[in-house]
């Protein structure tokens, strides 16, 4: 078997850890991986060297806003900051388009805008709004991989807040689905005082946010269902998620990179770019996120990408719109302060890779593998750059991390074994249907095959 693409690394992150390793790429999945210094018939050999080898990153939680807001961001700007950043999927949040995902005829409007434009693999969420749960059916036969819903207001009229009693309803109205929520106590919450940070930040305090997820937790208690706590910023979320699994129960969070490497230390009163809903909080809290991280109660790592105009941006934090985009910056930024922490890069790949695939049941890919998508990531790990919002590919290149300094530089990108790059667009539409016929299908003849010993993979 002559492989399309050998690539070889010393820093190779397999599912086991870090090895030197050479993979091998036939017709966009990985046939082999093997010692790195194996001899490999192919038609491209491509060596790393100390650069590390990731497989791609998986973004479960942006926001596109593409079709009926396209003017804050788009799949064609979106896909290309994200393939800049080392991501290879992403799975689009319901709301800020318009119309929001919540109905077969709306998921269709939005597969047709992002037909064609993708440059990295793209599939969607559903949503749940007062009255919808009669169309949760259809939209989960149509291939959404889960339903996203608020318990306090979402910042666009067309998508509406639901109640506990709502949420439930909902969850039995498509068991065994999984749903993503926006967990803050809308009765715990009040208007900020002025445009001050400070006032914005004690506007939604901790106990919010717990008090939602305990609500959340009584759901999944009362109907099985499996609830998926979004953007987690404060260690009292941290415990209440610790409870509902100490008890059993399908409840799992995940948290931001805003939220693990920046501090309300960091946000002056003008700097709305900070802005967020929860709000980025204490030292202490930011400690308990990366506990949670360690132990396992928060799984997941993910950009929560939501761009918007700059003019939606300006006055004060009681005024602007309430979003971070960071889908470029995300890698990075995690890798700088996990290694600050002592964390390894197979730490950061199984928090932003596998378990975000296996979050969605997108098992064909989020590690290197026989038989895995050949999605890759070359990751100088070693490299430091300072955020120049000119090198940003989102629409409005605005962002909190401008001027910092990250360390970790993506290099090259490839989807399906091919590098992402240029004006062709390659990303292709991913549905929960097709990916459950995956896990089914027959390999291709050649998979699974090594050459003098795997270095721990199989298929």
């Amino acid at each position: 078997m002559t492989l399309d693409l050998v690539i070889r690394s010393r820093r190779a992150v397999l599912p086991n850890g870090e090895a030197a390793a050479a993979v091998g790429v036939q017709d966009g999945r990985i046939a082999v991986v093997v010692p790195y210094g194996t001899r490999l018939d192919t038609l491209t050999d491509l060596d790393l060297g100390d650069t590390a080898l990731l497989p791609g990153m998986v973004d479960t939680h942006v926001h596109v806003n593409e079709p009926g807001r396209t003017h804050w961001e788009g799949f064609a700007s979106a896909t290309r900051a994200a393939a800049a950043g080392g991501v290879t999927t992403v799975v689009d949040m319901p709301l800020n388009s318009v119309p929001p995902t919540t109905d077969a005829a709306a998921l269709a409007a939005k597969q047709a805008a992002a037909r064609d434009v993708c440059h990295i693999d793209v599939g969607f969420w559903g949503g749940v709004v007062p009255g919808n749960a009669a169309d949760l059916p259809e939209l989960r036969a149509a291939g959404v991989f889960g339903f996203k819903a608020f318990l306090t207001e979402s910042g666009v009229p067309e998508f509406p807040p639901v109640t506990v009693d709502e949420l439930t309803v909902a969850a039995m109205a498509v068991p065994g689905a999984l749903f993503l929520v926006h967990a803050e106590d809308p009765d715990m919450l009040r208007d900020p005082v002025s445009g001050r940070y400070g006032d914005f930040l004690a506007s939604r305090p901790p106990v919010a946010e717990a008090s939602a997820i305990a609500a959340v937790t009584e759901v999944s208690r009362r109907t099985g269902a499996r609830m998926h706590i979004l953007h987690v910023s404060a260690g009292a979320g941290v415990e209440a998620i610790a409870a509902a699994q100490h008890e059993g129960l399908a409840v799992t969070g995940e948290t931001c990179p805003h939220y693990l490497t920046l501090t309300a230390d960091d946000v002056s009163d003008g700097a709305t770019e900070f802005k967020c809903c929860p709000p980025i909080r204490s030292w202490a809290d930011q400690d308990a996120l990366w506990g949670g991280l360690r132990a396992g109660v928060i799984s997941c790592i993910v950009s929560d990408h939501s761009p918007s105009p700059p003019e939606l941006k300006a006055g004060g934090f009681d005024q602007a719109w309430g979003g971070i985009a960071s889908v470029q910056l995300s890698l990075p930024a995690v890798w700088t302060e996990a290694a600050r922490r002592g964390a390894q890069l197979p730490d950061v790949v199984r928090w932003q890779s596998a378990n975000t695939s296996a979050l969605v049941g997108l098992h064909d890919r989020g590690a290197i593998r026989v038989s895995a998508r050949a999605d890759l990531v070359a990751f100088d790990a070693d490299a430091w750059f300072t955020v120049d919002s000119g090198d940003l590919l989102h629409r409005h290149p605005v962002t909190p991390y401008a001027g910092r300094r990250l360390r970790g530089v993506v290099r090259q990108t490839w989807l399906a074994g091919r590098p992402v790059g240029g004006d062709r667009p390659a990303g292709q539409l991913v549905t929960a249907r097709a990916a459950s016929a995956a896990l089914s299908a027959p390999r291709p003849d050649g998979y699974g095959s090594s050459v003098d010993g795997v270095a721990g993979q199989q298929p």
